[in-house]
């Protein structure tokens, strides 16, 4: 199968496959205890961020033989609050809103402030998984981050993205993000890359649990 990058235009169709990726995992479960409710909340909330990455980041989508297989939205940070943002949420979450805004809230203390790119989120489609997208979808952009010496920042949701965010040079920063009676995400940096293989900076390296193996 042939295999293509592109930057993306439908926010829309980026939001689905992101929140259809995401209802099942650990953090949506805390965030919409009820299964019934999770799709469609996590399709509003993905498509609000989807659609404001468009104006301060960037999307990519990874296609197999012309087919959308995936995505990975980033954000260049600093960036703006999505305006109206927490009112939004209220209207389609609904009793669930304020774990929404525990999360927010854990999120933002724990960001680094100076200048990086934000890795939001990766997603493949069902059936796409453990072919080698996601690399590629995160190599495509550090590629530019590496020739333009800027630093990335991600939070992964699972152990299983951490070990493959740590195979592409990120390691964990000095505090995890601990949901109240909930799942645990894990900070990580990346400094750029230079051309002798060497990280451009040492950001966050002394804290690296387990970057080194």
């Amino acid at each position: 199968m042939t295999v293509e990058i592109t930057r993306m235009t439908d926010a829309a169709v980026a939001g689905e496959i992101v929140a259809d990726r995401f209802s099942r995992d650990a953090i949506t479960r805390w965030l919409i205890p009820p299964e019934r409710d999770r799709l469609p909340i996590q399709r509003r909330f993905f498509g609000m961020h989807t659609a404001h990455a468009l104006d301060h980041g960037d999307i990519y989508g990874v296609h197999e033989s012309g087919e959308l297989a995936g995505v990975a939205v980033w954000f260049t940070a600093p960036f703006p609050e999505i305006p109206g943002q927490d009112e939004a949420i209220v209207s389609f979450a609904g009793e669930h809103a304020e774990r929404y805004a525990v999360l927010g809230e854990l999120m933002d203390k724990l960001h680094p402030q100076e200048p990086h790119h934000y890795l939001a989120f990766i997603a493949l489609r069902d059936g796409r998984t453990g072919r080698g997208l996601g690399s590629l979808l995160l190599e495509e952009h550090h590629r530019r981050l590496d020739a333009q010496e800027i630093p990335a920042y991600l939070e992964a949701s699972s152990e299983a993205s951490r070990r493959l965010y740590l195979r592409h040079g990120y390691v964990d920063m000095p505090e995890l993000l601990r949901l109240p009676d909930g799942p645990v995400m894990y900070p990580m940096w990346r400094a750029p890359i230079s051309r002798d293989g060497r990280p451009a900076d040492g950001h966050g390296q002394e804290n690296g649990r387990d970057a080194l193996g």
